[in-house]
């Protein structure tokens, strides 16, 4: 059976699993395409371009007939999991006979995770989502079948956000405005703050946020001009303290819950947005109520045309786990040659780019397929040593973002122990770490942890060897390792743009699938 999945609306996606194996999964923000990008014309074709015959089943992510979660229903729509949240109707695709599949998106993302989660006949888990709109636990069967448990929070991954807003002078007046980029900064600024007890004011607008419905469509941040961090500033220090008691709160409420009311000790599932919040990541790992925790590459939308595929497989086969792969994505294009007047070019040896690496430059790593999710992992990497804080300033700067945001470490597995304290097993860079080492200033922020990436052999062969190498030269096998991507754009995917990014802000030198490629000598 070959599915054809697509998710519309914001970070749209197409993905294609053939018996059970993911074939590609494809985003519209990547290659240079802007960030949370809606299904384009040109991604349909690519998608097509991929597959060699007509699918069975079509599916279609339930969605919205508009920008908000209250519109009305496309397909099966946003919410539900029982009854009403799965159809099933015979259709053509290119004239030839199909089945169209939709479930709700609230589905979509309890399927990722239990699709991608290792494989496990017969175990029942406990599900997790939580995203910009839902807040919900669920129970799964044996059989795969999702029974919703509870309705813990509505919004939380728009009132952690909120918080910001309020904060941020810049962010406009008027109900209905988000930012999807506002809950990654205030991730970062949350290590910023300092210990202390809540304060009635802290109190006051948390209580305030948490306990309001429709916190996007129903609120204009004027109307907490009375709090205190009111357009108090995401540099002021009282804003980075209240951020991070903020976090706790809305963590403490499906703490509280699932504390009281998940005592079987099942697995627990973890999907939606909030999913890439690594200190609630590492507060379920650590929280001994499960008896483990597992968190997919994609928990935010770009997994929900995956999530949504998986629904179909279990739909009209039993079966809901998928053999897959995180670099499921395009293969780079080498749709020019780098310039042989301004660079050299020669094949890829590990050892010299990690020499070069070494010898303090900055380089845009892209080879293979991509990586499904927003995070790089190795094949749409920007890398570099790891020791000094002018590399993370360098680093923000070719980023073109703020000087508070943390870089993060890629590390060989088998060292990771030598260097982290925490969940040091995370090939999706899903959890906090503290370093150990002060020699590794450029990835360890100001709270003296990381967001750690572990890579092996098997996993990735080529980062592997360089970080084999980088340690045969330095002692460390951990490297620098940011997105290769433009400000407000998925990864770079394509040599041209590759090379245009570099020229302008910055990077020393490219690998490029197999080869090597620096700058001249002038």
């Amino acid at each position: 059976m070959l599915i054809l999945s697509m998710k519309e609306g914001h970070d749209g996606g197409i993905v294609a699993i053939e018996d059970g194996k993911l074939l590609f999964a494809l985003e519209s923000e990547k290659d240079n395409y802007p960030r949370y990008d809606r299904i384009t014309g040109e991604l349909m074709a690519r998608a097509a371009g991929m597959l060699d015959k007509q699918p069975d089943v079509v599916a279609l992510g339930g969605w919205v007939k508009g920008e908000f979660s209250v519109e009305p229903p496309s397909r099966t729509g946003y919410f539900g999991v029982g009854e009403g949240a799965i159809s099933d109707e015979a259709g053509k695709f290119f004239g030839k006979d199909v089945r169209y599949f939709s479930s709700t998106h609230e589905r979509s993302h309890i399927y990722t995770s239990l699709g991608m989660a290792p494989a496990a006949p017969g175990q029942a888990y406990y599900s997790l989502v939580w995203e910009g709109n839902i807040g919900d636990f669920y129970r799964i069967d044996e059989r795969g079948e999702a029974t919703h448990l509870q309705h813990v929070l509505t919004d939380p991954g728009a009132k952690y956000a909120y918080l910001f807003a309020l904060a941020d002078p810049g962010f406009p007046l008027g109900k209905g405005k988000f930012r999807f980029n506002d809950a990654g900064k205030q991730m970062a600024l949350t290590g910023f703050a300092e210990p202390g007890p809540l304060t009635p004011d802290e109190q006051k607008t948390i209580d305030f946020i948490l306990d309001r419905d429709g916190i996007i469509l129903g609120l204009s941040k004027e109307e907490m001009s009375w709090s205190h961090l009111y357009n108090a500033g995401v540099w002021s220090q009282e804003y980075r303290n209240a951020a991070a008691k903020h976090s706790q709160a809305i963590f403490n409420r499906f703490y509280d819950y699932a504390a009281k009311n998940l005592t079987e000790g099942l697995p627990l599932l973890i999907s939606g947005g909030c999913g890439l919040n690594c200190d609630w990541n590492r507060l379920w790992r650590e929280s001994g109520l499960f008896s483990s925790v597992f968190v997919p590459p994609c928990p935010n939308d770009s997994g929900s045309a995956l999530g949504t595929a998986i629904d179909a497989q279990w739909f009209y086969t039993g079966q809901a786990t998928i053999d897959w792969d995180v670099y499921a994505g395009e293969n780079f294009v080498e749709d020019v040659v780098p310039d042989p007047a301004k660079y050299e070019t020669r094949p890829l040896v590990a050892s010299e780019v990690a020499k070069y690496i070494k010898d303090g430059n900055i380089i845009g790593w892209a080879r293979g397929r991509y990586e499904m999710g927003p995070r790089a992992l190795g094949n749409r990497s920007i890398l570099a040593a790891p020791f000094t804080v002018d590399t993370t300033v360098r680093l923000n700067k070719i980023k073109r973002r703020e000087d508070y945001r943390p870089i993060a470490p890629i590390a060989l597995e088998s060292d990771a122990p030598k260097w982290f304290v925490g969940s040091v097993q995370d090939p999706y860079m899903l959890y906090f770490n503290h370093v150990t080492s002060d020699e590794l200033k450029a990835i360890t922020h100001v709270d003296g942890t990381a967001r750690t990436q572990t890579v092996t052999r098997e996993r990735n062969a080529g980062i592997t060897d360089l970080l084999e190498a980088f340690r045969e030269q330095t002692g460390f096998s951990v490297l620098c390792n940011t997105s290769l991507n433009n400000n407000g754009r998925g990864f770079l995917n394509r040599t041209s743009d590759l090379i245009e990014y570099g020229e302008t802000y910055g990077l020393d030198g490219y690998v490029i699938n197999d080869t090597f490629v620096t700058p001249r000598a002038s």
